[in-house]
């Protein structure tokens, strides 16, 4: 019985493990995404650390990354900025991909 419970605790152990690598990774993402973003927008230094801020708290409001995305793509056409979604999507699965080995090997 007991190596049923040790089985299931290590399950558990490594859900929990697995869970805490994605929302590290999907942090970094929205901070690395937020800077990429802020150079489109042509913001620099601490005005672009301040913009990445303002991504990585964007993640907050609903489940996901459809806020992340929401945000970009309304500062962007605010802004001018001439990306696709398709643009921004791919910009972002590359990031997490970035991320997710940053994360790891940290």
């Amino acid at each position: 019985m007991n190596s049923m419970k040790d089985r299931e605790e290590g399950f558990e152990r490594k859900f929990a493990f697995d869970e805490e690598l994605k929302f590290k990774a999907v942090a970094r993402r929205n901070k690395l995404l937020g800077l990429w973003a802020a150079d489109k927008l042509g913001k620099s230094g601490a005005e672009a650390e301040a913009y990445a801020r303002e991504v990585v708290v964007a993640d907050v409001e609903e489940g996901g990354q459809e806020d992340v995305f929401k945000k970009i793509r309304a500062d962007f056409d605010a802004a001018g900025v001439n990306q696709s979604d398709h643009q921004i999507r791919r910009t972002m699965d590359e990031l997490l991909a970035k991320a997710i080995e940053q994360v790891r090997n940290t």
